[in-house]
């Protein structure tokens, strides 16, 4: 199969719809070719005029480990090129930095969940180029996650950077797809452009070994972020995001991180998973899951030994069409608190996650308190939460079904 990347640089007819034009591109470590060249590199070899680049979250060199990790801008040591920061002293291109190209090429390998931050910094960089002229370019790539779609929709007034629109947590699209609803949702008046990939099948797979379901098999697995390491965690996602709103632990300072469902050194992994299976077993399913230890080197409980249950969304056990990471997690919170009801499981308001204010970072990541009121509600069963989410993602798999492209 081929990415968009791919395409471009294989297109004369793209290719010539550059020419005579200043590029700026959006990239980070996984935007390569399929050879695995740098897009940066690929681009100005193939004679493209890139005069800018721009890194997003964690850098263009993806160099920068935790969450509100800020980066500076920079000048390309080989090309003298500017390298503008995303997420640095502003989060929106500004006017100087849009000046810097008249068409953006948007390569950013996404994990197909709201949270991760790619998917705002498309947004803002489309409202940033309809205000001056610019077009903007995806050069389109898998959702690693795949085409289901997950989770209650943020509710209006949650906005953050973690949460640009009302959108589930997992929402099924690519970034090419969700930048047409961007531009439908807003009313966008911008110049916007897909540049598709070729042969990309997220409904097929290999069950004897998991393969494939969003993932191609054939391609290599590169960090969008310093924690994205494997096609695991991009499965896992949607559902480990949220321990970065609880006390336990995620797993970073690990080998694995956001690849559990918890882990904490005053909780018994195998009682919680117990508890899980008796809630909601339908939950459960498509996926092994393993109790495990791990001490992590920084982070939460750094030092310490911590008790964990381990997802694994591969092999022949996994179930794309099964796996539920978002309800899974909240399965996990729910079992953790009818466990341990006085349990400090929520980090508080001074903790400024994304620097929001006044707001649990559970909720800004939920775009909402749902989730975290039906786990502290000792009376709500599954089916007060399965029907709050079936709901948003029937509405929104009906809102986003014209800007599916594959």
């Amino acid at each position: 199969m081929k990415f968009g990347i791919d395409r471009l640089l294989a297109d004369p007819a793209l290719l010539k719809q550059l020419e005579g034009r200043r590029v700026g591109l959006v990239a980070h470590p996984a935007s390569v070719t399929e050879d695995l060249t740098h897009s940066l590199d690929a681009l100005i070899a193939a004679g493209v005029n890139v005069t800018s680049a721009f890194g997003p979250q964690h850098g263009l060199k993806g160099d920068k480990q935790d969450n509100m990790v800020e980066t500076s801008d920079e000048v390309d040591a080989q090309y003298g090129i500017p390298i503008f920061s995303l997420y640095g002293e502003v989060r929106r291109p500004t006017g100087q930095m849009m000046s810097s190209a008249d068409v953006f090429l948007f390569d950013l390998q996404d994990l197909g969940c709201r949270i991760y931050t790619f998917v705002t910094t498309l947004l803002y960089l489309l409202e940033e180029a309809e205000k001056v002229g610019k077009e903007v370019w995806v050069l389109d790539r898998p959702n690693p996650a795949g085409r289901i779609v997950e989770g209650t929709m943020l509710v209006p007034g949650h906005e953050s950077f973690v949460g640009a629109a009302p959108m589930p947590m997992r929402h099924g699209l690519t970034l090419g797809e969700m930048g047409h609803w961007f531009v439908e949702h807003f009313d966008l008046d911008v110049s916007y452009k897909v540049v598709p990939m070729e042969g990309w099948r997220p409904a097929s797979g290999n069950k004897t070994v998991g393969s494939g379901y969003g993932w191609p098999a054939d391609r290599v697995w590169i960090n969008p972020s310093p924690n994205a390491a494997s096609v695991n965690m991009a499965r896992c996602y949607a559902g480990t995001v949220m321990i970065e709103g609880a006390s336990v632990s995620e797993g970073r300072g690990t080998t694995r991180p956001l690849e559990v469902l918890f882990g904490a050194p005053d909780i018994d992994a195998k009682a919680v998973m117990a508890e899980m299976k008796s809630f909601a077993p339908e939950w459960c399913a498509g996926v092994r899951v393993r109790d495990c230890w791990f001490e992590p080197t920084f982070h939460k409980h750094a030092g310490k030994l911590c008790n964990a249950l381990m997802l694994h969304a591969e092999g022949p056990d996994y179930r794309h069409d099964q796996f539920q990471p978002w309800r899974l997690q909240a399965l996990a919170f729910k079992a953790i608190r009818r466990l341990y009801p006085d349990y400090d499981l929520w980090r508080g308001k001074d903790f400024k996650y994304e620097y929001t204010n006044d707001v649990l970072a559970i909720d800004v990541i939920n775009g909402g308190p749902s989730l975290r009121e039906w786990v502290d509600d000792a009376d709500a069963g599954p089916d007060a939460l399965d029907a709050l989410a079936s709901h948003d993602e029937a509405t929104w798999a009906q809102a986003v079904r014209e800007h599916v492209i594959y």
